[in-house]
């Protein structure tokens, strides 16, 4: 189910308004933001257990590329650099925002 919110004068999709958040660079982006955003481009969630810790992997099957983030903790939101190297992550793999 494709959700779409109105933005200007174009219709945007959950997928659009989260990518063209993280290009924004905000301060407050989340680690499930992040995650809402890398499923949609086919990448799922993979950790060692509980050995792994706040280590978590991303991984497109199709493809093999891997996205590798730490879980940020107490709180919930990324860290600047990790939003910057999600950006670059996005461009190398050609996925641009839609604005």
């Amino acid at each position: 189910m494709q959700i779409y919110y109105l933005g200007g004068d174009k219709i945007l999709s959950i997928k659009e308004k989260l990518l063209n958040r993280l290009n924004s660079r905000p301060k407050d982006f989340t680690y499930q933001e992040a995650k809402t955003l890398l499923e949609y481009y086919n990448f799922i969630e993979s950790s060692k257990g509980k050995t792994s810790g706040s280590r978590v992997a991303f991984i497109r099957a199709s493809d093999k590329k891997i996205f590798y983030l730490h879980r940020p903790h107490p709180s919930n939101t990324l860290k600047s650099y990790i939003i910057n190297s999600l950006i670059d992550f996005f461009e190398e793999i050609k996925i641009e925002s839609e604005s």
